[in-house]
């Protein structure tokens, strides 16, 4: 058997949302990496990579018992998966920031 390399997970937006999703439903949820693994039907390290990448983005933080748990109750967005997509007309960036200087 063939095993994957960390390179070929990904973390995609759909189980992303769906993990936030649980969180903002069920105040206080805290779950181990095992327990969410169930609850998502994900694989170990699909689940892990996805748990990391909200506690990089301050959505989850990771206690000391080794429980995902939201940083915070209050309204907070789902962190997009998105590459950022730069400008490619320096004279709107030049107008845009003038009219911002202004």
């Amino acid at each position: 058997m063939k095993s994957r390399s960390q390179s070929s997970i990904t973390v995609t937006e759909p189980t992303l949302q769906r993990i936030c999703a649980e969180y903002l439903e069920m105040p206080g949820l805290q779950l181990t990496l095992e327990q969410a693994q169930r609850l998502w039907g994900l694989d170990e390290d699909t689940c892990a990579r996805s748990l990391e990448y909200l506690v990089e983005n301050r959505f989850l933080v990771r206690n000391s018992r080794n429980r995902y748990a939201r940083l915070t109750e209050g309204s907070i967005a789902i962190p997009p998966l998105r590459m950022a997509k730069a400008s490619l007309d320096p004279a709107r960036d030049r107008r845009f920031e003038r009219a911002c200087a202004s």
